[in-house]
Formats: C-alpha cells, structure tokens, sequence
C-alpha cells in the first residue's frame, strides 16, 4: 500500500538522494528540541518575518489541529476541485550571520560584565547579568534550518487543510499530490513534515514511513519557482547586489528613531552606544523571537525592549518593502513565472472538469519563503499604501497594511481553490475562485469580494499572465538606465 507507483519521482536518482539525506541530517541535528507549551510575549506581534504563525492566528493556541472555517467560504452547490497552495516554511533556526552577530552582541556583555564592577542601577546589572549569563546555545550548523517546532507547525497545516477540504485530500487522491519545494533544507524538510501529517490524517496513530516511501513521493525541487529572484538577473543586480537599493533601509537605521532605541539599549545594557548599532539591535530583538518560536521561552532578551521599541519591526518591514515588495518593480514582476505556473494548474483543471476527466492534480503544494509570497502578493496588488514606505515616513505609516509578520509569518500560506458549481445558468457561472491567506479568506485586491468568477479573475490578470514574460521582465537594461524606484 505504501509503494504505489502511481505518482512516480520527478527527479534523477542524484537529487533524490540528496533530499534523502538533508533529511536524514536535519532530523538528526533538530530533534533534541521539542516545542513547549505556548509562551506569550508583549512583543510577539511585533517580529516580523519571524512571527509565530499563532500569533497571526490565534485560535491555533487552543486547537492547533482543529480546522477553523471561515463562514466566508463557498459550500453548498459550489464543490472545491482543486487546490493550489504556496505555503511558507515552518519555523527555523537563525542564520549564520545572525548567530555571529548575536555572538558579538553577548561578548559585549561579558566584557561590561568583567569590568563595570557593579556601577549603575539595579535593573540594568541584573538584566546584563541575565544576558551574560544566558546560554547562548545557538550553532553555526544550525544556518537556518528547520526546527522541531516548524515540522509541527507542517504536520498541524496538514491536518487542518485535509479536515476543511476533504474532497480534495481524500485517501483516494494522496497518489496524485503534487509537491514542488525550494532546494534549501527548511523548504524540503517543511514538505516531508506536511507529508507526515497527512499520514497521521489518513492513519492515526500509525508511526509514517520514510517519506521516499510514501505514495506521491517527497517534493520535487524547483528553484526557478519557488526561488525565481536568484534567476532574475535585472534584480540580482538592481535591488540583491545593488547598494544603493535599500537606501531608506540604511537611513532609518542612522534616523533619529533608531538613534534613540540604541540610546536607550545601550542604557539598559550598560555599554558604550558607539559599541552598538542597529543591526546589533535588531539580531537582539529577534532573538527574543527565536527563542520564543523554538523553544517556548521568554529569554531575558525580550525585557530588553517595550512596546514602544517595535519601531524595530519597521526598520524589517522597509526591508522587505524595499526588497520584496512595492519598493521596485522588479521585486513582484520577478514572480510572473510562478503567477502563471498557478494559473496553469487551475485552466488545466477547468479544462478536465469540462470534458468529464478526473482532475490530474487535485493538490499541488509548493514550499518555499517569505520572499517567494510577498513578492506575488504584491504582483496581485495587495498591502499596497497609499504612499511608499520610506526612512522618513515613521510616524505616517504607524497604520500601513505593509506589515510582513501579518502577512508572511513563519508556515504562512497562500491559498487557491478552484470549486465547480451545480446548477449554475451559464458556464462562466460554473467556475469560481476563492483564495485564503493564512487560512483566512482573502478578499479580492481589486473589488474586496470574496470569491470571484474564475474567468474574471483571469481577465482582471490578464497583463500578468499574457505579457508578463520573466526573460525580459529578468533582462538588464542597456546602459545608461536606472532601475524603476517608485
């Protein structure tokens, strides 16, 4: 039963046994830490890109596991025939380099420790001291890998979108998954645990096998989807490799605001501000993120910062807006292929419903990253103020709808179901479209209703699919041009 060869490996026997085995080693290096009880912190809505995927739902910390539909949803007559979902990977470890600047930033509070010989107020010596004390047991192996916590948070997605679909992920279609991942391990290993929830779905209680065993197979990788910008010359060169591009970045770091947090950091933590900056400020501040997603703790790290210090979180938020949103154009048109490729897959199964054919591939998931949702997201108009996000518009912005924790937090998803409905008087009526966002129904960009004709959705993004061609949106521009700020 477990070897069926119906939904045979898309890929030569190298890359296969390379997912294989950066499985095999992450298990082994992230299964020590197992999550806790859920931890609360005040600055949990304030992370980011390294927000809990509970802290944007958070119904998920009583029931995790327990479907929550939303009554936006189509029912009734309108049956869903396809699902297509791009889906984040769950939560990980730090960086490299986010390591080796918290490893900075802790020396610095060994040395104050060493040398301040109890000056300054109680408060500061016995938050320093925490600091320095605090086991600081991050690895440089760990690089951004999965964690034990984001293997739960695929598994539990698993089985809420199999309870709220189940149609579309009955046992019967589990040979025809369709799974496509970015080559990076938090991405693979994001795709095994979703597989292994869905087992825990159809075989409760029954230990999964080795996901090269199970009947779809493990994902399939494909960069040039899920990792279109690392193909896209005309941005690796005007925004990736250009140091100019995030300019408003760089001048909010040395604007008056953060100048203040490092002031006031630097107060708190009793050393030299000029031994501080704002990138020492804000690994410290995802640290008590980190630590909160992977373990359930609220270190000491978190007492460090207030409320009103979330002035951080905008500095990450002008990042993103700068270099996977709004900020260039180049950062959504990027995305087309993988617009298209979405597109591609529902016209497919129209065109299997019409002709009274079982749909091919009644799922496809696709693993990958914040900055593969946010680009596509803004490809489709969404989050988009009404004036740039700038180094200069704080204050103005305290109520944009650019803000990446809400919309890409850690397993974030974006989904789209195709449903084909009975007895509908014309057959444009017959095909409709819903699309969730964190399992939330999204409304539409450009009429804020909830589900959409699907071929209205396709003549609204018919620039996109139809002249968005990713060999000349990627192609340099000759010489003399500049890249298009807007």
């Amino acid at each position: 039963m477990l070897r069926a060869p119906c939904c045979p490996l898309r890929t030569s026997v190298a890359p296969a046994a390379a997912l294989a085995a950066a499985l095999l080693s992450s298990l082994a290096r992230c299964s020590f830490l197992e999550p806790r009880d859920p931890v609360d912190s005040s600055l949990s809505p304030y992370f980011g890109t390294k927000t809990r995927y509970e802290d944007v739902n958070p119904g998920l910390l009583s029931g995790p596991e327990a479907p929550w539909r939303d009554p936006e949803l189509l029912e009734g007559t309108c049956t869903p025939v396809q699902l297509v979902a791009l889906i984040r990977h769950g939560t990980r470890y730090p960086t490299a380099k986010q390591i080796r600047k918290l490893r900075q930033l802790h020396g610095l509070l060994q040395a104050r420790g060493s040398r301040d010989g109890g000056a300054g107020n109680t408060r500061s010596r016995d938050l320093g001291a925490a600091l320095a004390d605090w086991p600081l047991w991050y690895a440089d192996w760990m690089d951004g890998q999965l964690v034990e916590k984001g293997r739960q948070d695929m598994r539990q997605l698993a089985l809420r979108l199999a309870s709220l679909f189940p149609a579309l992920f009955s046992r019967e279609n589990y040979g025809r998954l369709r799974l496509i991942t970015s080559s990076k391990h938090r991405c693979v290993d994001s795709g095994a645990a979703f597989l292994q929830g869905l087992w825990q779905h159809y075989h409760p209680g029954l230990p999964p096998p080795n996901v090269a065993d199970m009947e779809c197979g493990p994902p399939r990788v494909n960069d040039k989807l899920m990792r279109f910008f690392d193909h896209c010359e005309k941005f690796l060169t005007e925004v990736e490799k250009n140091a100019t591009a995030l300019y408003h970045v760089e001048a909010f770091k040395t604007g008056p605001e953060m100048q203040n947090i490092l002031k006031k950091v630097a107060a708190t933590l009793q050393v030299p501000v000029n031994d501080l900056n704002a990138d020492l400020i804000q690994v410290a501040f995802f640290t008590c993120s980190f630590d909160l997603a992977i373990k359930g703790v609220k270190s000491p790290w978190c007492d460090v910062f207030d409320i009103d210090d979330a002035k951080v979180k905008y500095l990450n938020d002008l990042k993103q807006y700068w270099k996977r949103g709004y900020g260039y154009t180049i950062n959504s048109r990027s995305s087309c292929t993988l617009f298209q490729d979405i597109f591609q897959h529902l016209d497919k199964a129209v065109e299997q419903k019409q002709r009274s054919q079982p749909i091919s591939s009644p799922v496809i998931l696709q693993f990958g990253h914040a900055e593969t949702l946010l680009p596509l997201l803004s490809l489709m108009g969404y989050f988009k103020d009404k004036e740039p996000l700038t180094a200069y518009n704080y204050k103005e912005q305290m109520h944009r709808k650019f803000r990446s924790g809400h919309i890409v937090p850690y397993a974030s998803n974006l989904i789209f179901v195709l449903y084909h409905c009975e007895n509908a008087k014309t057959p444009k009526e017959q095909f409709r479209v819903q699309m969730l966002l964190n399992e939330k129904v999204l409304p539409l960009a450009y009429s804020q209703e909830t589900v959409s004709f699907y071929e209205d959705l396709k003549n609204h993004y018919k620039d996109i699919l139809q002249s968005c061609q990713t060999s000349e949106e990627c192609e340099l521009a000759k010489a003399n041009s500049t890249s298009d700020e807007l």
